[in-house]
C-alpha cells in the first residue's frame, strides 16, 4: 500500500498581536478561571494550527518524485521517475506537462527567468522555457552529478562524472575541466560569481566564472563546503588590476562526517578554532557570515565561525536519516525568515534565534521536500501524488522587480562595462588583423576553450561593434570598421551569450545609424534570450509603436526574430509587450517580408 501522512508539531504560536504563547493546554489547565475567556480567544487559531498538518492539496504525477523540487513565483515543478517534468501553481492548479522516452537525473535547476534546466541519465541535457516548452537540447555524454549551478550573468556550471563545464544560457561551451577524481561534494556557490567543490580524494577546487581553478588538499574527504565570503560591492572597480586583485583563495568552512570543522582558504588566520559538532552534518547553509547546520541526528544548530561558538542548538522533532541509510538526506534553507531543515522524513521551522516555530512529520515521502518563499512545502509522495502543505502564513519578502523572476544576482562580472582592450597593436582593426581575430574566437567556441579569454574578447568585438560611434572608452581614436565586419563582431558576442552585455546591444540598436548593424545587435539580443530589466522590449517598443517609427524592412525582420526568440525563452513575463510587436509588426502597413516573418513568430509561439 502507497502511503503519504503527514503530521504537524507545534512547539510555539505565534498570533497577530506578536505575544507569544507557551503550550496553551497548559495555561488552560493552570488558569481554569479564564478558561472559557481563552478558549474563546484561541478557537479561531486552534482551528488554524490543528489544519497546517493537512494537505491543502495533492495532484497526481505518474510516478515518484525524484530530487529536490524547484520553487519559483507562486510556482513548483518536480521531475517524475516515469519521465515527466510537471509544474503547479501555489493553488495546485496544473501549468505545464513536458513528458521524455527514458530517465531523469534527480535534479532541475531554474534560472531567474525561469528557465529549467534537467538531464536524462544517457546525459541528454534539455532546457525548457518557464511554460514547459524545450528551447534546446545537448548530449553532455554523462549524467549530471549534482546540481546546475546559475552564475550571475546566467551561465551555466554544469558537473558530470570527472567533469565540469560551463554553458551560456543558450547551450554554447565556454569552457569545461577534466577533474583527476569523481566529485564528492557537489559545486555550490562560493559566492563570488564561481564555485567551489571536492574530489573524494580531498582535493577542494574554487573555480571562478572563467575556468581559473586554485585547490587545496584536505588531509581527507569533507562531508559539506560552505563559503563564507561575503558578495562583493556593487560598484565597478575603477581599473583591472583592482578586479584582478580580489581573485583570491576565499574562506571555505569545512564540515567532515565525524563533526569536526575548519576554515580553509587565504588569510584565515584571524579566524578561531571550531568546536566539533555533536553529530555528523548532513546540510548547511551560510547567510550573515552565520552558517545553518543540519545533524544526522535531527539537531539543528547555528554556528559563528568568527566567534568560534556554536550560538544556539535545538531539536527539530524528527529524524532526517535513518540508520544504515547512505548520502545527503537533508537540505536546508536560510533566509530572512529564519531556519528550515528539509528531509525525506519531515521538515522543521526556527526563527534565527533557535526558537522552533513548527515541525511536520511526513511519512511515505520520496524526496526531500521544498519550502517555498509563501510559506508552502511540496512534497511528492510513494502514492504518485505531489502534496502541498501550507505551513507558515508569512512569505518572504519580494524585492522589486522579482515578482515573476528569481532573486537578483549577487554581483556581477562586470562584462557589460569592460577596461579597455590592453593591447594596442598597430593595425588591431585592419581588415586582416580582424578576420585573424575572428578566426581566434570563432575556434575557442568550436573547441570550448573561451575561458580565461572571455573578457578580452568580449572587449575586442564590443570595442568592433562600436567603432563608428566610438561608443566604448579607449585611448586613442580609432577609423570605422566595415559593417560586415561589426556585424560578426556582434553574433560572436551573442554566441558568447552574457546577458550582463544586453544593455550594450541595446544601446548600439537604439543610436547606431548604419541599419545592417542595428538589425545584427537586435537578432543578438534574440539569441542571448534574456531580457530580465526589459530594456531590449522598451527599445523594440519604442522603434516599432512610437512615432517616428523605424522604416528600414531588414530592422524589422530582425525586431520581429528577437521578440520571438526572447517570449520563447522567456514566457508569460514578456509575452504582453511581445505580441503587441509582433501584432503591429504583421499589420498591413508593414512590408511583405516584414509581415511574414512576425506571422511565422506569432504561430511558433502558439504551438
Amino acid at each position: 500500500m502507497y502511503t503519504h501522512k503527514a503530521k504537524f508539531y507545534e512547539k510555539r504560536t505565534i498570533t497577530a498581536n506578536r505575544h507569544v504563547l507557551d503550550r496553551p493546554c497548559a495555561l488552560l489547565r493552570n488558569q481554569r478561571r479564564f478558561g472559557f475567556f481563552l478558549v474563546l480567544l484561541l478557537f479561531p487559531w486552534t482551528i488554524y494550527s490543528q489544519t497546517l498538518g493537512k494537505a491543502v492539496w495533492k495532484q497526481p504525477i505518474g510516478g515518484e518524485v525524484i530530487g529536490l523540487p524547484s520553487v519559483q513565483a507562486g510556482s513548483v515543478v518536480v521531475l517524475s521517475e516515469s519521465g515527466s517534468v510537471k509544474a503547479y501553481s501555489r493553488q495546485g492548479n496544473a501549468l505545464w506537462n513536458y513528458e521524455i522516452e527514458g530517465k531523469f537525473s534527480p535534479y532541475i535547476t531554474r534560472s531567474r527567468e525561469g528557465t529549467n534546466y534537467i538531464c536524462k541519465t544517457n546525459g541528454v541535457f534539455i532546457a525548457l522555457n518557464r511554460i514547459g516548452r524545450e528551447l534546446w537540447r545537448i548530449d553532455l555524454g554523462d549524467p549530471l552529478t549534482g546540481p546546475v549551478l546559475i552564475g550571475w550573468d546566467g551561465r551555466l556550471f554544469v558537473p558530470t562524472d570527472r567533469k565540469i563545464s560551463c554553458y551560456t544560457t543558450a547551450g554554447n561551451l565556454l569552457w569545461y575541466k577534466l577533474l583527476e577524481r569523481p566529485i564528492a561534494v557537489s559545486p555550490c556557490p562560493d559566492r563570488q560569481g564561481g564555485f567551489i567543490m571536492a574530489l573524494d580524494n580531498g582535493e577542494v577546487l574554487q573555480i571562478n566564472e572563467f575556468g581559473n581553478v586554485q585547490t587545496t588538499r584536505l588531509p581527507e574527504t569533507p562531508a559539506l563546503m560552505v563559503s563564507l565570503a561575503e558578495p562583493p560591492a556593487q560598484e565597478a572597480p575603477k581599473y583591472e588590476k583592482d578586479r584582478e586583485s580580489k581573485k583570491t583563495s576565499i574562506p571555505i568552512l569545512v564540515l567532515y562526517k565525524n563533526g569536526s570543522a575548519e576554515i580553509i582558504g587565504d588569510n584565515t588566520q584571524d579566524y578561531p578554532s571550531l568546536p566539533p559538532l555533536p553529530s555528523q552534518p548532513i546540510g548547511a547553509a551560510n547567510r550573515n557570515g552565520k552558517t545553518a547546520i543540519v545533524l544526522k541526528n535531527g539537531e539543528v544548530l547555528l554556528l559563528s565561525a568568527e566567534e568560534g561558538r556554536i550560538l544556539w542548538k535545538s531539536r527539530s522533532g524528527i529524524t532526517p536519516v535513518e540508520s544504515g541509510e547512505d548520502g545527503n538526506q537533508a537540505a536546508l534553507i536560510y533566509d530572512e525568515r529564519g531556519v528550515y531543515m528539509l528531509s525525506k522524513a519531515g521538515a522543521a521551522g526556527f526563527t534565527e534565534q533557535g526558537q522552533r516555530l513548527w515541525f511536520i512529520r511526513i511519512i511515505g515521502a520520496t524526496a526531500v521536500p521544498i519550502f517555498s518563499d509563501e510559506g508552502m512545502l511540496y512534497s511528492g509522495g510513494n502514492d504518485w501524488n505531489l502534496y502541498a502543505y501550507r505551513l507558515e502564513a508569512r512569505s518572504l519578502p519580494v524585492s522589486q522587480g522579482q515578482s515573476l523572476y528569481g532573486p537578483l544576482p549577487e554581483g556581477t562580472y562586470y562584462l557589460g562595462r569592460p577596461f579597455p582592450s590592453q593591447k594596442d597593436y598597430t593595425n588591431q582593426f585592419s581588415e586582416r588583423e580582424l578576420n585573424n581575430q575572428f578566426i581566434r574566437i570563432n575556434k575557442a567556441l568550436e573547441e570550448g576553450q573561451v575561458g580565461e579569454q572571455e573578457k578580452e574578447f568580449i572587449v575586442y568585438l564590443m570595442e568592433v561593434a562600436a567603432s563608428l560611434r566610438n561608443s566604448i572608452r579607449v585611448s586613442m581614436a580609432r577609423p570605422p570598421v566595415h559593417f560586415n565586419q561589426r556585424i560578426e563582431a556582434i553574433r560572436l558576442l551573442s554566441c558568447l551569450g552574457s546577458q550582463e552585455i544586453i544593455p550594450f546591444l541595446v544601446d548600439l540598436f537604439s543610436n547606431e545609424p548604419d541599419p545592417l548593424v542595428k538589425a545584427a545587435a537586435a537578432e543578438a539580443i534574440g539569441r542571448i534570450g534574456v531580457d530580465p530589466e526589459g530594456l531590449a522590449l522598451t527599445a523594440f517598443s519604442l522603434g516599432v509603436l512610437s512615432p517616428g517609427r523605424i522604416k528600414d524592412e531588414p530592422v524589422l525582420v530582425a525586431i520581429a526574430v528577437a521578440v520571438g526568440g526572447l517570449c520563447r525563452f522567456s514566457g508569460p513575463p514578456v509575452m504582453g509587450t511581445g505580441a503587441s510587436i509582433l501584432i503591429a509588426l504583421a499589420g498591413s502597413d508593414k512590408p511583405v517580408r516584414v509581415r511574414n516573418r512576425a506571422l511565422l513568430e506569432i504561430r511558433s509561439l502558439r504551438q
